[in-house]
């Protein structure tokens, strides 16, 4: 915490401040002090004075003295905690949640360089071409950092606890993940990680994922290729099949349903074929309620037990997964 509060501090000058609550004053000799009336009592000759360059007041009419905060707990009647709090949202930026989550993604795309394990992650998953990472911008969460990076900017631990990018404790919500960015008018609104190991669960922050994953890319196509997980679609992407959407599951929402529904069109629906069976009967039923709706549907078979990204993994290429869309049913 003492490291947050200099931080604060220097973010914001006690001078500057008092000016802001229209504090006015006068330069006294030449080492950067300045006088004027007291905020803290009613008085009509200058006793409180300021020192910017040590950033501390006292006033000899009242005694009191201190730094900026020490000012906020006399004035506003503050706890130091209160006073910390009033502080960072006062001179937070403007709340912008978008802009945050940029900052964020921004963030996590440079650890992901800095990070081995993310990268050989990325490549166990079938993720290996860097120019499609840096396309998709995927970055890494190692944990413990983005708090410290965004406060450092301006930004409030009570703005970025209500954006879930870290918890009740103030620790970073996500930790050792993969992150992809669902972005909608090319700014993200929320964040996807995916833990690189198989104790901690996989997440979004809270709020909308703002429907189909990158709908603005392929809206226009007339044939639409729909996967379940973000890589799934990436190793797509890779591969070079850029008419590729993801629906973060096989239960979509009214809305990702309506999108696919927005213009005739053939989608592809490319759900996982898993030995329960759960996928291909979440693809049929997707495809009688597409069908119903005059929009084309495809159930594209891939090799038992496999979905688009083990496919790639073990093997299969752009060729033979062109060969599956051939085949695909009706």
């Amino acid at each position: 915490m003492g490291e947050d509060v200099e931080k604060l501090k220097q973010q914001l000058p006690l001078l500057d401040y008092l000016r802001q609550q229209n504090w006015t004053a006068r330069p006294v000799g030449p080492s950067g002090e300045f006088a004027g009336l007291c905020p803290l009592h009613s008085e009509t000759r200058p006793s409180f004075y300021v020192n910017a360059r040590k950033n501390l007041f006292y006033c000899h009419g009242c005694g009191q003295g201190g730094d900026l905060i020490r000012f906020v707990e006399l004035s506003r009647h503050f706890s130091f905690r209160q006073s910390l709090a009033y502080l960072e949202q006062y001179n937070a930026p403007p709340a912008d949640p978008a802009a945050v989550l940029e900052k964020a993604v921004a963030f996590y795309q440079q650890q992901l360089d800095r990070c081995p394990e993310a990268l050989r992650y990325l490549k166990q998953r079938g993720l290996y071409d860097p120019a499609v990472i840096q396309e998709l911008r995927i970055g890494y969460a190692p944990g413990g950092s983005l708090r410290q990076h965004l406060t450092a900017q301006g930004y409030s631990c009570d703005l970025l606890r209500r954006l879930g990018l870290i918890n009740a404790r103030g620790c970073d919500a996500f930790y050792r993940r993969v992150i992809f960015p669902c972005c909608q008018g090319g700014r993200a609104i929320n964040l996807y990680g995916r833990s690189i190991t198989a104790a901690v669960a996989h997440r979004f922050l809270p709020g909308s994922k703002g429907g189909l994953y990158a709908w603005e890319w392929v809206q226009q196509c007339p044939e639409v290729i729909l996967v379940e997980g973000l890589f799934d679609y990436a190793v797509l992407w890779q591969a070079g099949f850029r008419h590729v959407t993801c629906s973060f599951g096989t239960h979509l929402s009214t809305h990702q349903f309506q999108q696919l529904c927005d213009r005739p069109r053939t989608v592809y629906l490319t759900f996982d074929v898993d030995t329960s069976g759960s996928g291909q009967q979440a693809s049929q039923r997707l495809a009688h309620q597409l069908q119903a709706q005059s929009i084309a549907a495809r159930r594209v078979l891939l090799p038992e037990g496999h979905d688009p990204n083990s496919f790639f993994v073990q093997g299969g290429d752009a060729r033979q997964f062109q060969t599956l869309l051939e085949g695909a049913r009706s």
